[in-house]
């Protein structure tokens, strides 16, 4: 076809543009295909010659040989979770392993508290009588005294104290005066030289002065003096100094019941728990000092404070939401357990107490927001003497820390661990079974968890009896995973059933 010379470049641009639309159609034919076709071809299995690696070959050859001994091919698949451990590895550890038993178990809940004095109880305070001057002080902070124990000597400026004993003095003698008058009057009388209207009226007056010498009595007493100086008063020696002494001791509680432990009657322990809380209930403390020597007092004026902390309350701090639960603890009095901050338990007998609720505070406090629980405590004491004064030493003591654990769920037929003896991964727990120098990991459920223990479920993962570890998991777990990584397997092999024994 002939083509002029003007229209060849309009030829050749058709052309160019024809070739650029075949190869455009090509592209997108070819990649409809490849979208079609390719999924197909990554699921077919190869017909043909297979290209095997190493890893290919090896797992082919364990498929084959679990299909011509099944049993092996179980105890491959199977990755034992034993360790070994030597006795000194064990030793090391602390590692100890007790036997699992069902039982039941209170869920509780946790409540800060502390320590504090019982209030009518502890503390003690001295006063003074009367109107005077600290002449002497007798014992000082720290000291131990008992009832009756001289604490202060007051030189006695009083005027009131001083017109009584005048007044006693007078209404002595008064009194021996006029028995004598009616001795000598009582012949004549009857021979009615006299009246006996005179003899009637000695004798009245006579009880108007034994009610007068017995009123001035009971007003000295009260005002510190001993008997003996009262006779001593009604013999004409006025007394210029009290002695002022540290009160008897508080016998029992308010509400009848003894906070001392008990222990059972007619035991060698019954007899030294009863004698050292004799002991301890009369023991009182000087805990501080509110005057100094030479320091005049008025009547009522605070001169000491003396603390006997056998008798103590344990103080949870509890919010509002938890008043429920509370009150029916309180109610059906269960035990409440509580743990003391900086105590340690080795130094001191076991306190044998059942700790319970005694009652709830009805007031939340504006700045912390809870309310207050009350729990007796009975103290523990022990005493030591030194440069022959004796010292009394508290294992209790206000302001220290404890937790309350509150009960307020029951578990039944569960498994009860220390904490430390479950181990956690991810969502999953273990324990760890002892088969003499051999530990097995256990998956287990847990149904419940606290800082102290772990409770687990009775699933048939772990049997009555099974001797489990009862601590140091969290490094036995470590050791599991060490000699795995390492290759490392102790002395055992697995059985087809998935089982794993010692080997023999």
């Amino acid at each position: 076809m002939f083509v002029s010379q003007r229209s060849r470049p309009i030829v050749r641009l058709v052309a160019w543009v024809s070739g650029l639309a075949l190869a455009g159609g090509g592209a997108v034919a070819a990649h409809g295909i490849h979208q079609r076709w390719w999924p197909v071809s990554m699921t077919m299995t190869p017909t043909t010659a297979t290209i095997m690696t190493p890893t290919t070959a090896t797992t082919k050859a364990s498929f084959a040989s679990s299909a011509e001994n099944p049993g092996a091919g179980a105890a491959k698949a199977v990755k034992p979770q034993v360790l070994s451990l030597s006795p000194q590895a064990r030793k090391n550890l602390g590692l100890v392993a007790k036997p699992a038993r069902l039982q039941s178990f209170w869920r509780s809940v946790l409540i800060p508290g502390e320590v504090a004095d019982r209030p009518g109880f502890s503390d003690r305070g001295v006063t003074s009588p009367a109107v005077g001057v600290v002449s002497r002080i007798h014992a000082f902070p720290g000291d131990t005294v008992r009832a009756g124990q001289r604490l202060f000597t007051l030189r006695v400026f009083s005027e009131y104290l001083q017109n009584t004993q005048s007044e006693l003095f007078r209404a002595t003698r008064e009194t021996e005066l006029t028995q004598e008058q009616i001795q000598r009057l009582s012949d004549v009388a009857k021979s009615g030289a006299i009246a006996e209207a005179k003899i009637i009226e000695l004798r009245n007056h006579l009880r108007r002065q034994s009610a007068l010498m017995q009123a001035c009595r009971q007003d000295l007493l009260t005002r510190g003096l001993s008997p003996e100086q009262i006779e001593r008063v009604t013999q004409g020696e006025f007394v210029s100094t009290i002695e002022v002494t540290a009160p008897p001791a508080m016998e029992s509680t308010s509400d009848g019941s003894s906070d001392a432990p008990t222990a059972p009657r007619g035991t060698a322990a019954a007899t030294a728990a009863a004698t050292a809380a004799a002991t301890a209930a009369t023991a009182l403390e000087v805990e501080a000092l509110a005057v100094e020597l030479g320091q005049q007092v008025q009547a009522g004026q605070l001169l000491a404070k003396l603390s006997n902390h056998q008798a103590l309350f344990v103080v949870g701090h509890a919010f509002k939401q938890e008043a429920a639960f509370l009150e029916r603890a309180a109610a059906e009095r269960r035990p409440i357990t509580v743990e003391f901050a900086e105590d340690n338990d080795t130094d001191w007998p076991e306190l044998d107490q059942v700790l319970e609720i005694r009652h709830l505070s009805n007031a939340i406090d504006p700045m912390s927001r809870t309310f207050d629980v009350f729990i007796p405590l009975a103290n523990q004491s022990r005493g030591y003497t030194k440069d022959g004064e004796s010292f009394l030493v508290w294992r209790f003591r206000p302001g220290q820390r404890a937790r309350l654990h509150v009960p307020v769920e029951q578990y039944q037929d569960i498994f009860v661990l220390p904490a430390a003896a479950v181990v956690r991964e991810g969502p999953e727990a273990f324990v760890f079974r002892q088969n003499g120098d051999l530990f097995d990991r256990r998956p287990v459920q847990i149904v419940h968890e606290d800082r102290r223990v772990a409770v687990i479920a009775n699933d048939g993962s772990v049997t009555p009896g099974m001797y489990l570890a009862q601590s140091a998991a969290a490094s036995l777990n470590r050791v599991l995973k060490a000699q795995q990584a390492g290759g490392e397997q102790p002395g055992l092999h697995v059985h087809a059933d998935g089982s794993v024994h010692a080997a023999h």
